[in-house]
């Protein structure tokens, strides 16, 4: 089964396009899980992280471990990431490494085969990739993701506020992230899945409705991931602005939530494991819901 089916068969079950972003800020690890220590280790962190996988079984599609906040901690970081993916590949959800990987032909070809190749340690089922440099760069993730049933998912127009310094720019009158979306036409109507849907998407900022809606009609094969919405401000109604409504479950795409999910309000200083767990699922759950019903 390709990706894109995958994603489709997990949103349909759990009803909601939720990913959850693994983006573990060490100052806002909680304190219980340092245990009385000053200093926070990778174990505590490690600790966490696979708390959280195991409240998020059952209730998101994917996970999207942000790679920099593995790889600060050198290689017992990678090695780290190395166990998350595992884990929560075991637990049935897809894993979306957040790399923005991209560079000359040869290089994005190891890049490639490092993130989503056959042998690959990573263990991913997709991988985020810098368009900027030019459509040679692509072409290698996307060969070695068809080969192995992966994604891609290209940076389009992304949810933070300097995005406008390049993709916003006009060219013939038109914006930049518009040619974008032109070029990707041909990659993003191939490798389709039953469900009409390629493994080739592209990441659109949920802080950018608008052009959501712009870029579907552009791309409307494409899978979107939508980063921004919850703690970066987006609304679910604005989130979910790229996404299709079909038996009133929103697909074609994820809906990225980092810390409103990882890090509830008044959970940092807790002490009782029990009354943290209850947080997580309570974020979890509120949601859930505001996807499912455009934050009514």
């Amino acid at each position: 089964m390709n990706f894109a089916d995958k994603i489709t068969l997990k949103t349909r079950e759990i009803g909601s396009p939720l990913c959850l972003g693994l983006d573990p800020h060490p100052n806002l690890i909680p304190k219980l899980f340092k245990k009385n220590s000053q200093n926070l280790s990778l174990k505590n962190v490690e600790n966490f992280l696979f708390e959280i996988i195991d409240i998020a079984k059952n209730k998101v599609v994917a996970i999207k471990p942000q790679v920099a906040f593995f790889e600060q901690w050198g290689p017992d970081g990678m090695s780290l990431l190395v166990k998350v993916s595992k884990m929560a590949k075991e637990n049935n959800i897809l894993v979306i490494m957040d790399a923005k990987r991209g560079d000359i032909g040869s290089t994005s070809d190891a890049y490639a085969k490092a993130w989503l190749g056959k042998n690959s340690p990573f263990g991913a089922n997709a991988l985020t990739v810098n368009p900027w440099m030019g459509l040679e760069t692509l072409f290698p993730f996307i060969e070695v993701a068809k080969k192995n049933k992966s994604g891609v998912f290209i940076l389009l127009k992304t949810s933070n506020a300097g995005s406008k310094d390049i993709q916003d720019l006009l060219v013939n009158n038109r914006a930049v992230f518009l040619h974008l979306a032109d070029l990707l036409q041909k990659d993003t109507s191939t490798n389709l899945g039953k469900f009409g849907y390629s493994d080739i998407g592209v990441v659109v900022g949920a802080t950018q409705p608008k052009e959501a809606r712009l870029i579907r009609k552009i791309l409307p094969k494409s899978l979107f991931l939508i980063p921004g919405f919850g703690a970066q401000g987006a609304s679910a109604s604005e989130a979910l602005s790229g996404l299709i409504l079909k038996n009133k479950i929103y697909e074609g795409g994820l809906i990225n939530s980092s810390r409103s999910i990882l890090f509830p309000k008044d959970s940092h200083d807790l002490n009782d494991l029990l009354k943290w767990k209850e947080k997580i699922v309570s974020a979890l759950k509120k949601t859930t819901h505001e996807l499912r019903f455009k934050g009514e």
